[in-house]
């Protein structure tokens, strides 16, 4: 653990989830195919002109007022002028001057304790192409060109690389709880730039800022953090600090370092102005009324309220708010009538377990609450055990079949108390010498006496039942 405070901010990029791309009717979908969602817009072809995309708009400002920024009165977007091969026009349209958020705020979780992250604006842009590199040709997929990218960009106020995570955790689960953006980063839909510096734990100062560009995992996010802070702190105890350089590097999967790419005075002067294709235009307070009116229940709020109405422990609550999926799966299961406690065991432990061994997500899973229902309403009347719901779990999952297939007369649970009560007296008859020494002190031989009975039923018998008619004969 570095002797050195580090001081973390970050700039988050999420792709939005919206019918077309920002600016042009192209279609906004992830394709593997290149080039197959484009318009001439896009290209940047002579005389096309953007339009802009009022959902995109509504998703932003939602995003704004998720984390408590302050709105502007109009919505407006500029250029950032800089030439790169995956940007066609030359230019960019972003948002620089007024933002449809600024000076907001969110709560996240870490290692148990609460920390508010501080958020200096959140604007919306176009994203760029991307180039797909082969040993001797770059190639250009204009799919990506024109995709509504939400840039958020946090004040440098946090602390460590598990902070650092813990808040793009929090960020992506609210974008696909407020339906926002799918947040997967296996497609690329989330991306982001951290700002890495150390100081002395009593300093006022910030140390030399390092940018670390497009990291693209959250798990390379905390390595990259991990090794800017030693790679700083070596430094600083070697008394080189005055070597450590404002630049811009690139964070290495292979090596699992930091690499230069560029100084801080090779940076670009971008030139940004008004983008004069899009006239500005206000927002009301009647829209942006309505747009806080479609905000959901967010999973901080989830989390309290399966904890404080269910009763779940912070370890279950936490693993079902992870997902939106998931949490939707168990609000789903409580309203067809499973109890809270019991639809989250079989979440969290059963299900989860299933879909990590087997990796599928949970909006493949076959086995959707309404079948889980057929098992549990079983398990709860008392015909079948918790082993048999288990093996019927997996065989309905195998075959693809609607559990009650399972549940049949040949297999439930022998619970009528009659029969259950003759079997039990037989056994007690031709064992006299073990009730003898079960009555002088040999506790121990309840578990004998539940054994035959299982035996007998060839495991059927109902074990709470048969426990408590055990007992009651047992100690008369």
């Amino acid at each position: 653990m570095s002797k050195y405070k580090a001081v973390i901010g970050l700039e988050m990029h999420c792709e939005l989830k919206s019918n077309s791309k920002v600016f042009s009717s192209a279609e906004n979908s992830y394709n593997e195919i290149p080039n197959s969602n484009i318009r001439p817009v896009d290209m940047a072809f002579p005389g096309t002109l953007p339009v802009v995309n009022k959902e995109c708009v509504r998703k932003a400002l939602l995003m704004s007022l998720v984390l408590n920024c302050k709105q502007p009165e109009y919505m407006y977007f500029d250029r950032k002028n800089y030439y790169y091969p995956d940007l066609p026009k030359g230019y960019q349209i972003t948002q620089m001057h007024d933002p449809v958020g600024v000076d907001g705020k969110i709560i996240i979780e870490v290692d148990g304790q609460e920390k508010e992250v501080l958020i200096h604006d959140i604007h919306l842009e176009e994203d760029a192409a991307s180039l797909d590199h082969y040993y001797d040709v770059s190639m250009i997929d204009y799919n990506r060109a024109g995709v509504p990218l939400l840039e958020l960009v946090t004040e440098p106020c946090l602390n460590s690389a598990e902070e650092a995570v813990a808040f793009l955790e929090t960020m992506r689960r609210i974008y696909q709880y407020c339906d926002v953006s799918e947040g997967d980063t296996k497609k690329g839909q989330i991306r982001c730039d951290v700002n890495v510096s150390i100081m002395d734990p009593d300093a006022t100062e910030l140390g030399t800022k390092v940018e670390i560009k497009n990291v693209n995992s959250f798990s390379n996010v905390y390595e990259a953090i991990n090794y800017e802070i030693k790679r700083q702190s070596a430094l600083k105890d070697a008394g080189k600090y005055d070597e450590v350089e404002q630049d811009t590097r690139r964070f290495d999967e292979e090596s699992g370092t930091t690499i230069h790419m560029r100084s801080k005075v090779d940076a670009i002067d971008y030139k940004y102005f008004v983008e004069p294709n899009i006239p500005k235009y206000k927002i009301t307070k009647e829209w942006l009324e309505e747009i806080k009116k479609s905000i959901p229940v967010l999973p901080r709020e989830r989390k309290k309220k399966y904890m404080e109405e269910f009763g779940l422990s912070d370890y279950d609550a936490t693993i079902i708010v992870k997902e939106k999926v998931s949490a939707d799966y168990f609000e789903e299961c409580l309203s067809l009538g499973i109890k809270p406690k019991v639809a989250a065991n079989w979440l969290t432990v059963q299900i989860i377990a299933y879909l990590n061994k087997y990796d599928i997500e949970l909006k493949d899973f076959y086995l959707k609450p309404e079948y889980l229902k057929q098992i549990t309403d079983e398990l709860e009347k008392g015909t079948i055990s918790s082993k048999q719901a288990k093996e019927i779990f997996f065989k309905a999952l195998e075959e693809e079949k609607m559990p009650k297939t399972y549940i049949k007369e040949d297999n439930l649970q022998l619970s009528d108390k009659g029969k259950l009560e003759e079997i039990i007296n037989t056994i007690l008859e031709n064992n006299p010498s073990q009730i003898e020494q079960y009555k002088g002190g040999k506790t121990n031989l309840f578990d004998f006496f539940v054994g035959q009975v299982m035996k007998e039923t060839r495991g059927k018998a109902n074990p709470v039942m048969t426990k408590e008619l055990l007992k009651e004969k047992l100690d008369k």
